[in-house]
């Protein structure tokens, strides 16, 4: 590379740092759990998408021990040449029976999943209506796909009624949201939005990777809990979160939806199969919720009893009921600077601020599981105060 380059690069890197935005990477020499091993101790983990504590499940190893032992390390192909195992078949139809769709199709995750269902479905004659708080991975799908491009203020269902009028000439529309956000754990209003795309005749795609296995009374996600399950059209997913939590995404949908994207989307007909290890914890994980509601059940009494706690010792937490439990700073090196005091008093969590949330609105993002103990959560709120109380947050 030549110096001129490696100038650029360097001067783009010292103005992320300059700027506080700089994101360290801690090595973790542990399974991923509610504690962990970070620099040499160990700590409690509260920053992890690991909402059901299946990351290092003994059943779900089992399933992927399993699955290793009987079908392989990997596939070393793509789905339609040599990739396709019974465990990927099995998986995507359990995948489609527990959220209520006709069939289901495997991504390597929920990125490559957003990534390639617009393309598939939509060309020029075709528009799309987005949510403006989406995460990328629905922001870079819907830049890859020729359809009309439209935002909404999140939330703004009176912007997306205009914009479904004023595409009303289109072909297809689709709405796209995420089911719920997740720098902030607020949901997104399916239930008028399925109303919305109801009376205009749009599709309506949700991307529901915060929600799937334990937001709704079933874990089935954002449309179980407000009332709207079979009204959306089109489900992304993640298996890297509360499903097991290795990597892996899905498209659950009607059958000719799934069957043109077998055929035309690209990250599915250009990336090598999920591994089988994956698939065969994914389908653990499944197993056990559909046994049982025990661990979305005991991850939503610690969101509880973390949020109650929080707010009564001064914090600023929004309201809501979602393990992702935003504690609002405002400044980013104040975000910065607590996670590091907090990691010190063994409690590992990060500071988010801008680009990632918007200006003026730093904030630890915390995020419950079902595998902490009342203990752990009480010490995680101790901790905050006094923390809060070092940097002025609260009032000593």
């Amino acid at each position: 590379m030549n110096e001129e380059a490696s100038a650029i690069f360097r001067s783009q890197l010292d103005a992320i740092r300059a700027a506080g935005t700089w994101k360290e990477e801690r090595i973790l020499a542990s399974p991923q759990g509610a504690a962990i091993q970070v620099g040499g101790r160990e700590v409690l983990n509260f920053c992890a998408n690991n909402y059901l504590g299946l990351s290092s499940h003994p059943a779900v190893l089992a399933g992927a021990r399993r699955a290793l032992d009987e079908r392989g390390f990997g596939l070393s192909s793509v789905r339609f040449i040599c990739g396709t195992q019974d465990l990927h078949k099995e998986l995507e139809a359990r995948l489609a029976r527990f959220f209520g769709f006709e069939e289901a199709i495997l991504f390597g995750s929920c990125f490559d999943a957003n990534g390639g269902v617009f393309e598939a479905l939509l060309g020029e004659e075709d528009a799309i209506v987005s949510d403006a708080l989406n995460h990328a991975s629905l922001i870079d799908g819907i830049r890859l796909c020729k359809a009309e491009r439209h935002r909404y203020p999140s939330g703004d269902l009176a912007e997306a009624e205009r914009l479904l009028r004023a595409t009303q000439g289109k072909r297809l529309r689709v709405v796209a949201t995420d089911g719920v956000f997740s720098m902030d754990g607020h949901l997104a209003p399916l239930d008028r939005l399925a109303d919305l795309c109801q009376r205009h005749r749009a599709l309506l795609l949700v991307d529901d990777s915060h929600a799937s296995g334990f937001v709704g009374r079933t874990g089935r996600g954002t449309a179980e809990h407000l009332g709207v399950q079979g009204r959306v059209d089109i489900l992304t997913s993640t298996l890297g979160k509360a499903l097991g939590g290795a990597a892996g995404g899905f498209v659950a949908a009607r059958r000719e939806v799934v069957e043109l994207l077998r055929q035309r989307a690209r990250p599915y007909l250009f990336s090598n199969t999920l591994a089988p290890a994956i698939a065969g914890g994914s389908l653990a994980a499944l197993g056990l919720l559909e046994e049982s509601t025990a661990l979305r059940d005991r991850l939503m009494e610690n969101a509880r009893r973390f949020r109650d706690g929080m707010t009564a010792a001064g914090f600023a937490v929004p309201p809501g009921f979602h393990p992702i439990v935003p504690i609002m700073l405002g400044e980013a090196r104040l975000a910065v600077a607590m996670a590091k005091d907090l990691l010190d008093e063994g409690i590992y969590v990060i500071g988010f601020s801008y680009p990632v949330v918007p200006q003026g609105q730093a904030r630890i993002r915390v995020q419950l599981s079902a595998a902490h103990t009342e203990a752990q959560v009480d010490r995680a709120v101790a901790a905050f105060a006094a923390v809060g109380r070092r940097h002025g947050v609260l009032k000593a």
